[in-house]
């Protein structure tokens, strides 16, 4: 597992894979992560928005952008916690993706950036 503390939200991630795919007549792989989002702050905060980087072994990077996560923008009261599992294809057996959520402070709106650490996806490991 994989964690980062970023303003008293704490990011904790874990992948696995789930095989492959075709995509565009193409080999893929495939993989799941699933997020928690700890609110260990004194404030109610709401995600906002996500920014995702994914690479791959391949060198191929893209740059994911939008509203909340999975259609929510969830709001997280102090001591509280939130949970959701995604996906992503790769073209190569390996890679690796690292974010931020962006995020409010309901208290005093005050946004600010919550780091997603740096995780890796490959296909030799069933989850970390």
């Amino acid at each position: 597992m994989t964690q980062q503390i970023t303003k008293g939200i704490k990011v904790s991630v874990k992948t696995r894979y789930d095989g492959t795919t075709l995509q565009n007549s193409q080999l893929a792989y495939l993989f799941s992560y699933f997020i928690t989002i700890e609110n260990n702050s004194k404030d109610t905060v709401q995600l906002l928005e996500r920014v995702w980087e994914i690479f791959d072994a391949l060198n191929y990077k893209e740059v994911v952008k939008g509203k909340g996560v999975i259609g929510q923008t969830p709001t997280i009261a102090p001591q509280n916690s939130y949970t959701y599992k995604s996906h992503c294809l790769l073209l190569a057996s390996s890679g690796a993706m690292k974010g931020i959520f962006k995020m409010t402070n309901l208290s005093n709106a005050k946004k600010f950036n919550v780091i997603i650490p740096t995780f890796q996806l490959t296909t030799t490991a069933i989850s970390n």
